[in-house]
């Protein structure tokens, strides 16, 4: 299985960048894991819900770009599902045995996601009703990902 993660802007802080590491390295024994970011866009200090549509849409465009056709996607949304390791395990396991080949996950940016990559995501993914900082998501996210194949595995995992 491939899985990529498809995310807004750069991560700024090394904790950060060292626990992408470690997770990316400790996921290669169970999957190919590619991590593409696409730039983010300014936005203005009080910038109207116009202007931050229009930035969602730009950003939402780079993360369209970045993926292919055929591919499941799964984007991160406050209104999306919540699922339990265990399930978030089930869910991918399960795409495994349906015969996709690649799961691409989408984080977006400071203000989210446009609606035209909610409506190219096969599934939407919620870790949790509040909001958190996207760079720290990324993290979480591969750690799931990472806890996910020790499931499937049948291989311990803290619960």
């Amino acid at each position: 299985m491939k899985i990529t993660l498809v995310t807004v802007g750069k991560i700024k802080e090394k904790f950060y960048t060292d626990a992408i590491g470690e997770y990316s390295k400790r996921l290669s024994r169970y999957c190919k894991l590619d991590i593409v970011q696409v730039a983010d866009e300014k936005t203005p200090d009080s910038a109207s819900e116009a202007v931050e549509r229009q930035i969602k849409d730009k950003e939402g465009e780079k993360i369209l770009s970045s993926i292919k056709d055929g591919v499941y996607v799964i984007a991160l949304a406050i209104d999306g599902e919540m699922l339990d390791s265990v399930e978030l395990s089930e869910k991918i396991n399960g795409l495994g045995i349906g015969g996709v080949s690649q799961i691409v996950f989408v984080i977006g940016g400071s203000l989210g996601l446009s609606d035209a990559v909610l409506r190219r995501a096969d599934y939407k993914l919620s870790f949790s009703k509040m909001t958190f900082p996207h760079q720290l998501m990324r993290v979480v996210l591969l750690e799931q990902i990472y806890r996910s194949y020790r499931i499937i595995s049948r291989e311990p995992y803290h619960k």
